[in-house]
């Protein structure tokens, strides 16, 4: 969840103020990269993950405030998200190193085990998935967006700033399509994630992100989980254009004209963190300008750290793939890259092998040999990031000094030993590192991630003639006990099915 704001309307003085007050953070944020020492001590990573929550009958549940008052004072931290059948679970910042994998996927699977049992508690179930597969649009015509000033000011803000409603396009590789024209960013919430952090020093920021940016089409293509929207079979990462186009407030003429979307790649390598807020201040208006008492000139003269809360906000309101970060814990402040592609599931241990195979890479392409993006292309990241998030694990990206190459060709024969080499330098276990890059492995093995697994079960329900409903209904039911299990998904059998009877 973003940072939270106070009201749901601003004036134009506000806008104004607002504005001065970043530009202020900006000249702040500048001579702290410059002089300040930021917190860092060994390679922390943490993460976010979206959830769904899910009624009787698979449909969304637009129940998470009683879930979550009953998750109240426990020791997970559950948090609301943009619609009311969602929630986000926050796991606090860990070293990869010794068996910590593992802890984290006990971690993971207690948590959800308590927010099952919270759901439970009001007849629903907790889905790990990048879309709901029983999503449908007719959910936006009544009160799903969850309580929270924020959500009420952000869809507010997107429309105000389009001028106009949001327009929905997704034409899938098969042909099948989703058009619509809203007057609310409802789908937006149907985009549910991973978010891997890694806290790193501003000299070595720039190193990761273009890291990150560099093997973003590797990981949608290795994990895509979201076939469906809306009953339609469109790209393997739907999430990805759906996101990109429920917050882009650009009309059309803005788009012709070149103006950046709000959820953005990127075009370029960058040399400094400050290059990407420099650009989120220069080319995006202010979503939510709202103030804080904060002078951050004077509290950066009196040698205190500051919140630099409207610089914060606003970069919260820029929804780069791979996002900075600047956060102050306790008068420290520290940096983090925000990689914000991945989808949640299929099962814990498919998202702790993701998390993995990331922390693993990103670790062996910023610490030895010639960095990858002087020898890449950025149009080639970028062109791959599209071509995963459209065909997913059957994606042919291209890498340097291979060409192009199917994705689990490039996993399992280059980058794998890779990520093994560069968990083996944050400390992780030999025994811990094996275990989880197996499962990539395999995965790569089988040709089977969850988009593939959820399209050719659906299809084999239609084969015996179900028609489209009916079928994703029956492969979602499927989905959660298999997700139940925590198997990874490559091991998911597909159903036996009847021939559909003739007369």
């Amino acid at each position: 969840m973003g940072q939270e704001v106070s009201s749901a309307a601003f004036t134009r003085e506000d806008r104004l103020a607002y504005r001065h007050k970043v530009l202020q953070s900006l000249d702040v944020f500048e001579h702290m990269l410059e002089q300040s020492r930021f917190d860092f001590t060994r390679p922390q990573m943490g993460l976010e993950i979206e959830l769904n929550l899910v009624d009787g009958n698979l449909d969304p549940a637009l129940i998470n405030g009683a879930v979550l008052k009953d998750l109240e004072g426990s020791e997970f931290d559950f948090q609301a998200e943009v619609g009311r059948y969602n929630i986000e679970m926050n796991v606090a910042p860990r070293p990869m190193a010794g068996d910590q994998a593992v802890r984290l996927e006990r971690w993971l699977n207690e948590s959800l085990r308590r927010a099952g049992d919270a759901a439970r508690g009001h007849g629903a179930q907790v889905a790990a998935v990048g879309i709901l597969p029983t999503l449908m649009q007719e959910l936006f015509d009544g009160d799903w967006l969850s309580l929270g000033v924020r959500y009420t000011a952000l869809n507010n803000a997107i429309l105000a700033e389009r001028g106009e409603g949001l327009e929905l396009d997704i034409e899938g590789p098969t042909g099948e399509r989703v058009s619509g024209y809203f007057e609310t960013i409802g789908p937006l919430s149907g985009c549910t994630s991973v978010q891997l952090h890694q806290q790193v020093t501003p000299q070595d920021f720039p190193l990761y992100w273009n890291a990150a940016s560099a093997i973003t089409g590797v990981q949608v293509g290795l994990a895509a989980n979201s076939p469906y929207l809306f009953g339609r079979q469109l790209w393997a990462e739907t999430r990805i254009p759906l996101f990109t186009q429920m917050v882009d407030t650009r009309s059309v003429e803005l788009k012709a004209q070149g103006v950046r979307p709000r959820a953005y790649f990127g075009d370029r390598w960058i040399t400094s963190i400050f290059d990407l807020f420099e650009e989120n201040v220069r080319c995006y208006p202010a979503l939510l300008p709202e103030q804080s008492d904060e002078d951050p000139v004077a509290v950066y003269k009196a040698g205190q750290v500051p919140e630099l809360g409207e610089l914060r906000l606003h970069n919260g309101t820029v929804y780069r793939w791979n996002r900075p970060i600047y956060d102050n814990v306790r008068g420290v402040p520290h940096l983090r890259v925000e990689n914000r592609v991945l989808p949640a599931g299929p099962t814990v241990v498919d998202m702790v092998a993701n998390a993995c195979f990331y922390y693993g890479l990103l670790e062996k392409l910023t610490s030895s040999g010639r960095p990858i993006w002087t020898k890449m292309p950025f149009e080639d990241a970028a062109n791959n990031f599209d071509e995963a998030a459209q065909h997913g694990i059957a994606s042919v990206l291209s890498w340097p000094g291979v060409g192009r190459v199917p994705v689990t060709e490039l996993v399992a024969e280059h980058l794998l030993p890779m990520a093994d080499e560069g968990l083996a330098g944050l400390g992780l276990r030999r025994e811990v590192r094996t275990h989880y890059l197996d499962v990539l492995a395999e995965r790569c093995q089988s040709g089977q991630n969850g988009a593939s697994w959820q399209v050719a079960c659906t299809q084999r329900f239609e084969a015996q003639g179900d028609d489209r409903p009916t079928a994703i209904k029956k492969m979602f039911a499927l989905y959660m006990e298999h997700g139940e299990s925590n198997e990874p998904v490559h091991t998911w059998p597909l159903p036996e099915v009847a021939a559909p009877v003739t007369a």
